[in-house]
């Protein structure tokens, strides 16, 4: 069935069931960041000891950082083997809007990547003492924070693409561009904790969240096209 009869929702799933498809047969590639963030998380608790005051200050900013390099993990393959096997020019020459592509495929990596993280938020938050409100508010700002986190490394991907020591190139891109996501994820589980709310942080999550679906696919499918060049 073409593109013009699947329609955006149709093309959206096509993406998303090859995506998953890929990811059943490549486990490993799945796995790599939920172990990387469990055990990078789980080692600050043990290196600290019983601490408990100071493992409760450090606690927002220790999971948000270990979060945003464990989905940084699977970043570099997001377009690599599509660019591989010559099916990105396809992407690129058919009639379907590149960004309605690059849109899902971001929305796979955060599903795939994303909100395992978030669901093992929870746990190693109770590594930390975190009550159950901060836990809340962890993951939600983790489930408004990783989808931008996807959708920005997308186009630092895209820029990188087949460019020889891109894992480097690519942190160094987008590590600036996480900053205000990072500030703003870890800041509502602080504000919370200090008795001035969380509302303002997870809403200015969200309003990145947005910017971030509407600019980040066009400038992602610009980047495709200049690497394909």
């Amino acid at each position: 069935m073409s593109a013009a009869k699947l329609g955006p929702a149709g093309v959206l799933l096509a993406v998303l069931r090859r995506e998953v498809a890929l990811a059943v047969r490549q486990k490993g590639e799945v796995l790599t960041p939920l172990v990387f963030f469990v055990v990078i998380a789980s080692l600050f608790p043990l290196g600290i000891g019983p601490e408990s005051a100071l493992l409760l200050r450090m606690a927002p900013g220790v999971l948000w950082v270990s979060a945003l390099l464990a989905a940084m993990l699977s970043l570099q393959r997001l377009f690599a083997t599509d660019y591989a096997d010559g099916s990105l020019e396809q992407m690129v020459l058919s009639s379907t809007p590149l960004s309605l592509l690059v849109a899902a495929k971001a929305l796979s990596h955060f599903l795939l990547s994303g909100v395992p993280l978030v669901l093992m938020a929870p746990v190693l938050g109770l590594q930390f003492g975190l009550d159950g409100r901060a836990l809340g508010i962890l993951m939600l700002s983790l489930l408004l924070g990783t989808p931008t986190l996807s959708l920005i490394g997308a186009i630092g991907a895209a820029l990188t693409l087949g460019v020889r020591g891109a894992g480097v190139l690519l942190s160094l891109l987008i590590l600036p561009l996480y900053i205000p996501v990072l500030i703003f994820g870890a800041g509502a589980v602080e504000a919370d904790a200090a008795g001035l709310g969380a509302n303002g942080h997870l809403s200015l999550l969200a309003a990145l969240l947005v910017l971030s679906a509407f600019f980040a696919p066009l400038a992602t499918a610009t980047a495709l096209r200049i690497s394909l060049e």
